[in-house]
């Protein structure tokens, strides 16, 4: 059976760090995907800020289970290059924060384009590697990995270079079903999951209330995985500051019950603790 530990993208609650740490402890949460902290993205944090950050989480009992990276998000016609330059200030960022996952994507613009997707993310992967991080890919819309048979490319070709990161809103707001499609051909592979639920229509909704079969997803999870499994919250409940650079023009849909970015924190967090909770039961 998995140990399953819960992580979150606790700049959903609130952009400062100081209160991020709040919301940690009072849900009872000792991770962080670190995204944005303080009016920044990880990426652009400095070495010393960085440091700092990791000392403030350090005397709060806060670890990384990985760093919240936009890496892989623009257009393969964009300048590899210079990503592959902030793939490597990244990779710094996360040996200072003590992290060991960079959570990471696939491209944008690729079709007919599979042979550069896989050279570029392979880059990635192998600058990250050589810092002693693992990449993870995240399945997104509209990138390469936005359906499971693309992931599953990624992951068998690149094999252990790559972490895979399944969330299942992504895959429904992408036409996949996630459980038992995507799930069937994926699970054997999983190094995380983020928790994000949605309807059909690809509103996002607390972890149970959609279409991602959740609680079936985590029973087998459960069944097949030994050891810890990482269960990064993700909301997207409320619309949070920094939210509309994570879109890139496009509008995720959110059910808007929600008065405030810490009310919906708190609702994310008590759905997915519920169906753990169940899981568990069984």
């Amino acid at each position: 059976m998995a140990t399953f530990t819960f992580s979150a993208f606790a700049d959903e609650y609130s952009p400062e760090l100081e209160r991020q740490i709040f919301a940690l402890h009072k849900f009872g949460i000792d991770k962080i995907e670190l995204r944005g902290v303080d009016g920044k993205n990880v990426a652009e944090l400095s070495p010393a800020e960085a440091k700092e950050i990791r000392q403030r989480l350090d005397a709060e009992g806060i670890t990384l289970s990985a760093v919240g990276s936009p890496l892989g998000k623009i257009s393969i016609d964009d300048d590899i290059p210079a990503h592959l330059e902030l793939t490597r200030r990244l990779a710094e960022t996360a040996n200072i924060l003590g992290c060991r996952r960079m959570r990471g994507f696939s491209f944008y613009n690729t079709e007919n384009k599979r042979d550069e997707v896989i050279d570029a993310v392979g880059k990635m992967a192998d600058i990250c590697r050589e810092a002693g991080v693992l990449f993870c890919h995240e399945n997104e819309k509209r990138i390469y990995g936005d359906t499971a048979e693309r992931c599953l490319d990624l992951k068998k070709t690149l094999g252990d270079k790559i972490g895979v990161i399944f969330d299942p809103a992504n895959f429904i707001q992408s036409g996949v079903t996630p459980y038992p499609d995507a799930a069937g051909l994926l699970l054997p592979y999983i190094d995380y999951l983020h928790i994000k639920d949605a309807d059909a229509d690809g509103t996002v909704v607390p972890a149970g209330e959609g279409i991602g079969c959740v609680e079936k997803l985590l029973c087998d999870v459960d069944r097949m995985y030994d050891g810890e499994i990482i269960l990064t919250l993700e909301p997207h409940l409320h619309v949070f500051e920094g939210f509309s650079a994570l879109e890139r023009g496009e509008r995720t849909k959110m059910r808007g019950t929600y008065d405030s970015a810490e009310e919906a924190f708190a609702a994310a967090v008590g759905a997915a603790k519920a169906i753990v909770e169940k899981v568990k039961a069984r």
